[in-house]
């Protein structure tokens, strides 16, 4: 399918990532080129958790990152939201990227905000001299929506801000809800993504909820910048990848993964007119266990005999819990840039956990020789 984005699609015309491969894009797209796994094993002495290895963001720390002003309370989570979305506005020369203003919107994935700041708070309520000594600097980051307001106050973003939770399946959730605000005339220019950080709190929590002992954690944000097809043109932006459409659905349990998922992609390839055989690469969120096999099962389901391309993720950076989707959308849009799409193709991004939410999306990589005016 030789796709060219039409003036009022929507695209996604830029991308930013920090994770376990570095603070930049450059070091995310070289690290999934490489197939190599950035190093895990945990300080002991730093980390009382019962994992023996995670994947953190290396070198992050908020000061440095983003300076003394403004960062002495903030948490993991909203910082490298803020950062994340940053390393986006400002492009590659240091300049705000044209054409995006104040009335830009947000839509930012997270599982419950920051549970470590959450756990601290508590805490501290219940072992200090008086329950209402806590440090109130503090209290911002125990709301779920801590890293989205926290990002929109930093870089001056006044359009719609919202936040979303919805598991594995959170980035995917978070682009369709963009895309609803774009369609509803709320916004026209949106950054929309998701964020997951490390912690203590975090891993004992999904020791206790899951029996994976050798799940790898790992950590980090990955954001986009969503806008039709001309306005992109308009600032410069040819456009990266087109979004052909979304797809969601409830599975009472694990088992239901398969059937309820595999209905989902057909009816998303139905809807969109595109046959098995014309997708090119699939990004799967690689979820360990018997979750992951359900979803590759209902992928073979529906795309048969058809054989794409498998695009790494999770498997490098580890279990990114809330911002896995987002990192798969990341992972893609790494290949178009980097040319290994090979010109314009459609890849489909599946998403599956036990908690009952599962989603797909299909994006159109836009061929660059084809994207002109």
């Amino acid at each position: 399918m030789a796709l060219t984005a039409a003036v009022g699609n929507p695209v996604i015309s830029a991308w930013s990532t920090i994770s376990p491969f570095g603070l930049s894009s450059a070091e995310f797209a070289a690290g999934l080129r490489s197939g190599r796994k950035p190093a895990g094993r945990l300080d002991r002495g730093e980390w009382r958790v019962p994992f023996e290895e995670a994947r953190l963001v290396p070198g992050f720390d908020i000061r440095a990152v983003l300076g003394r002003r403004g960062t002495r309370s903030m948490d993991r989570a909203s910082g490298l939201a803020v950062a994340a979305v940053g390393r986006l506005l400002d492009g590659a020369g240091g300049e705000r990227l044209p054409g995006v203003g104040e009335d830009t919107g947000l839509a930012l994935g997270t599982s419950t905000g920051s549970a470590q700041s959450m756990m601290d708070f508590t805490r501290d309520s219940l072992v200090g001299e008086r329950p209402y000594l806590v440090d109130p600097a503090r209290f911002p980051n125990t709301v779920m929506n801590c890293a989205a307001g926290q990002s929109a106050i930093w870089h001056r973003l006044k359009g719609p801000n919202t936040t979303i939770a919805g598991g594995r399946a959170t980035g995917l959730l978070a682009l369709q809800y963009a895309l609803r605000l774009q369609r509803a005339g709320r916004a026209e220019t949106l950054l929309c993504g998701a964020v997951e950080e490390f912690s203590t709190a975090r891993a004992w929590l999904e020791w206790h909820a899951t029996d994976r002992r050798d799940n790898v954690l790992g950590e980090g944000a990955a954001v986009w910048l969503l806008e039709r097809a001309g306005t992109a043109r308009d600032n410069g932006r040819p456009g990266i990848a087109e979004v052909i459409g979304l797809e969601f659905g409830f599975a009472k349990d694990g088992r239901e993964i398969r059937p309820v998922l595999g209905a989902g992609l057909r009816r998303l390839l139905d809807r969109s007119g595109v046959a098995p055989e014309e997708i090119w690469a699939v990004a799967d969120s690689q979820a360990p266990g018997a979750d992951g096999e359900e979803e590759r099962a209902a992928i073979a389901d529906v795309l048969g005999t058809a054989t794409p391309q498998r695009v790494p993720c999770a498997e490098s950076i580890g279990d990114t819990s809330a911002a896995s989707a987002a990192f798969q959308i990341a992972a893609v849009l790494a290949l178009a840039e980097d040319g290994g799409a090979g010109g314009a193709r459609t890849v489909l991004i599946t998403s599956a956990e036990s908690n009952g939410v599962v989603g797909a999306a299909l994006l159109g990589l836009v061929d660059p020789a084809r994207s002109g005016p």
